[in-house]
């Protein structure tokens, strides 16, 4: 991962701090205890419990590395910094499909916390790559897998 600015609202600059803390003081503790009870089992070259405690181990070293940095490289984007006026990082967008007339709403938000499940989208996604400058009524194409997408902006706010 590159010093690339990492984009967060606070809520999300939030669960990266506690995702964080909770490597750090929790899950650190278990792993090594896990490696402490496997070397107990005697002879770790052919011990799964001690490899599957150090691959853990590894991962959650180099998940912590990986949120220090984008901690480090954090912009927080504050609600009294969206511009209500076009679509931004930080706005939620009420989008309609031209097409089935079913009307969708997404949180904009930087890589770091896109979530599809809840809709919240990355900024360089491809709905969001074309609806970030856009303002209310406007209507974009959205290049999917599945074709294109026609979508008209009906609102934009904030959480």
């Amino acid at each position: 991962m590159s010093d690339k600015e990492v984009l967060l609202t606070p809520d999300g600059l939030k669960r990266l701090e506690e995702e964080l803390e909770n490597l750090k003081s929790v899950k650190r503790r278990e792993v090594a205890e896990r490696i402490k009870i496997a070397i107990g089992y005697g002879d770790i070259s052919e011990n799964s419990e001690y490899e599957d405690a150090k691959n853990e181990q590894a991962f959650i070293e180099g998940r912590i590395i990986t949120l220090e940095k984008m901690l480090r490289n954090a912009r927080i984007i504050n609600n009294d910094e969206i511009d209500l006026d076009t679509v931004s990082i930080g706005s939620t967008v009420v989008v309609e499909d031209l097409e089935f007339g079913d009307e969708v709403e997404y949180t904009i938000v930087g890589t770091a916390e896109s979530d599809p499940l809840k809709n919240k989208i990355s900024n360089e996604s491809p709905v969001g790559r074309t609806i970030i400058g856009k303002k209310k009524g406007e209507v974009v194409e959205v290049n999917v897998p599945a074709g294109i997408i026609q979508y008209k902006i009906v609102d934009i706010k904030t959480k």
